[in-house]
């Protein structure tokens, strides 16, 4: 279930990123030890967190996923291992909360991309989702929350 989507402007956000393409059989492999070294690298230079952490993708996933695990920081995080500095731009988005375990997260972006259709907008080739609420908040996954991010073209 998602809640109604909306247009908003994000903001711009200094970020470390690992990127990753990998086939879609590999991602619940990959991304623990993704995010680990991620923030490992983050804790090891000294540089706080700035809010959640979220993936950010480069098109839409097909049989691979081509995309970049982020966390935003306060200071551009030095190199490190896999671990590089990034930066997420400040973009008009189609914006939704999808709410449930991350099994949910393919038909929430089918309804957020629906609705994209539905008002005539123009989605850019990549998409976000920030992961506000998850397993560290708790064991019931019909709690976690996503929050989902569709760049628009002007």
């Amino acid at each position: 279930m998602i809640d109604t989507p909306h247009i908003t402007q994000s903001a711009a956000q200094r970020t470390a990123v690992i990127h990753l393409t990998v086939p879609l059989a590999e991602m619940q492999r990959v991304m623990g030890p993704g995010i680990e070294e991620l923030f490992g690298a983050v804790a090891a230079q000294g540089i706080q967190v700035t809010g959640p952490w979220f993936t950010h993708h480069h098109r839409l996933p097909t049989d691979t996923f081509d995309f970049d695990i982020c966390v935003p920081v306060s200071a551009a995080v030095q190199p490190s291992g896999r671990v590089r500095p990034g930066e997420l731009r400040a973009t008009q988005v189609a914006r939704t909360v999808y709410t449930g375990g991350y099994e949910g997260l393919g038909a929430a972006w089918g309804e957020l991309m629906g609705w994209i259709e539905r008002e005539k907008l123009q989605p850019a080739a990549d998409l976000w989702e920030c992961y506000v609420a998850g397993p560290e908040s708790g064991p019931d996954s019909s709690q976690y929350r996503t929050e989902l991010n569709r760049p628009l073209l002007a």
